[in-house]
């Protein structure tokens, strides 16, 4: 699967540009949008099962790997 699976318009209707805001900081945006990277879909698939948000923080667990997006940082 490619890159474009991950909808940024999904994350701009849950209120979530924190998130977008967090990645384009970071500089993983791009790998997050674009379209010619590959991108694994059980990855992708395990990431919004397993997503929430609480107290500001987006978190996921992928592959035993939890992901925290907060107000500072991007956590891996």
């Amino acid at each position: 699967m490619r890159g474009k699976i991950i909808k940024v318009g999904y994350f701009l209707e849950q209120e979530l540009e924190v998130f977008l805001a967090k990645l384009k900081a970071q500089g993983w945006f791009e790998l997050f949008a674009n379209t010619q990277m590959g991108c694994s879909q059980p990855d992708v698939a395990e990431f919004y099962a397993s997503v929430s948000v609480s107290k500001g923080v987006l978190s996921s667990t992928v592959n035993g790997v939890l992901i925290e997006v907060g107000d500072q940082t991007l956590l891996i």
